[in-house]
């Protein structure tokens, strides 16, 4: 099981520096790309895009951070961020063939998004968790086996 994504799995985590372009706009982390799509704005995308680290755009896509400044994130995020999720994964590994590689290179084992920040939708903290982005992590790595 490799049950974090930091230090030589880094290249696993949302954080890890990869562009991909969605809808012409490029995003420096797969985080930026994830946080811009909360919004149908255009400009805030940008926004999000051109922000300096990912966790500058993990802040810029908080609820916290939306409400402050009267942004509204899409009524339906709930409902697709899982969907979303997955076909940024998808760009990110299908875009890089180097990281498609290394990922390819876990084999079969289980990938876990460890965290201790107490995120147990995408990932497992403390044993608890759905495990959502590792998950999608082993689909994305078995159907792009195929390609």
């Amino acid at each position: 099981m490799i049950n974090n994504f930091r230090g030589k799995y880094g290249f696993l985590s949302n954080f890890y520096p990869a562009e991909i372009t969605i809808d012409s706009i490029t995003y420096p982390t797969s985080e930026h790309a994830f946080q811009a799509m909360k919004v149908m704005d255009r400009g805030i995308q940008m926004a999000i895009s051109k922000a300096p680290e990912p966790e500058d755009a993990r802040r810029m896509g908080s609820k916290r951070y939306m409400e402050k400044h009267g942004i509204k994130i899409r009524e339906d995020w709930d409902d697709i961020r899982v969907l979303i999720m997955r076909g940024i994964v998808y760009l990110k590994f299908y875009k890089h063939p180097s990281l498609f590689k290394q990922l390819i290179e876990t084999g079969n084992e289980e990938l876990v998004e460890g965290n201790w920040w107490n995120d147990t939708f995408w990932g497992v903290c403390n044993g608890i968790g759905e495990n959502h982005l590792g998950k999608i992590l082993m689909e994305v790595r078995e159907n792009l086996k195929l390609k």
